[in-house]
């Protein structure tokens, strides 16, 4: 499987046991054979050009606040891939898409928490794409094709972002809390179209999803979804490797493509 969008959850996910890491652990064992991973993540935004990661040893941030202490104590020390960086900047710009290595970067928690579930060992090495500023789902599906030769060299793409991601809506008090209906209408819509290889419907979400401005009001977890798309092709065959939610309507849909 050398495709896969997860949705990352709250980073509590990190030190988490049940269905949920019991599935992404499942996803890494997928990845036998796999020699890189490359990380698309909601978290790393930046104005101009697709930025990759390029130093050999990235390390983490602890990008978030008001959580466990133990949180901050956590690692992923996994390597860095400099040539690997290179070649992913070399194949968007020959697609005519602009791309800069960053040396200084290191990898937020929508790398390192699920990758902690699927890859524990740390064994792969790591590159993270970020999402430019501003972006089209267009343009981000055209980055995942672009890159997609990559894939005939064991580079698998993780996306980690979320289908449902409304903070304000969200429960907190109560992390079981019913389901809304409005996010499980939103959650099978995109479901029902990336499973039955209708991935280009989705591109517009905003007009023709049941309840698109309450699941999506701002798009950065959400995006991360069409480099997959790109990157796994119109061949790619995909499948729910994960459907659950918490607090309410926080989506925690996986995908991978065969």
């Amino acid at each position: 499987m050398l495709t896969a969008f997860v949705s990352h959850g709250a980073p509590t996910a990190a030190l988490e046991r049940g269905p949920y890491a019991d599935d992404l652990r499942a996803l890494g064992r997928e990845w036998a054979g796999v020699r890189a991973l490359l990380v698309v993540s909601a978290h790393w935004e930046a104005t101009g050009p697709f930025r990759v990661t390029a130093a050999a040893q990235p390390g983490v941030v602890h990008d978030f606040w008001g959580f466990p202490e133990e949180l901050y104590r956590l690692d992923y020390p996994a390597a860095g891939d400099p040539a690997l960086a290179t070649q992913v900047a070399g194949l968007l710009r020959s697609a005519g898409l602009e791309a800069a290595l960053d040396e200084q970067r290191p990898w937020d928690h929508g790398v390192w928490v699920p990758l902690r579930l699927a890859r524990p060992e740390a064994d792969l090495p790591v590159v993270q794409l970020s999402l430019p500023r501003p972006r089209t789902p267009a343009l981000l599906e055209a980055a995942g094709a672009a890159l997609r030769p990559l894939r005939q060299q064991g580079v698998a793409l993780l996306a980690s972002g979320g289908v449902v991601h409304n903070l304000p809506r969200l429960r907190f008090e109560d992390e079981h809390a019913p389901t809304e209906a409005w996010a499980r209408a939103f959650d099978d819509w995109v479901a029902e179209r990336v499973e039955g290889g209708r991935g280009a419907e989705v591109f517009d979400y905003r007009d023709a999803a049941p309840a698109a401005e309450a699941a999506v009001p701002t798009s950065e977890h959400f995006d991360p979804l069409f480099v997959a798309i790109g990157y796994a092709g119109p061949e790619g065959r995909a499948r729910s490797l994960h459907a659950s939610f918490r607090y309410g309507s926080l989506s925690l849909r996986c995908f991978g493509w065969d």
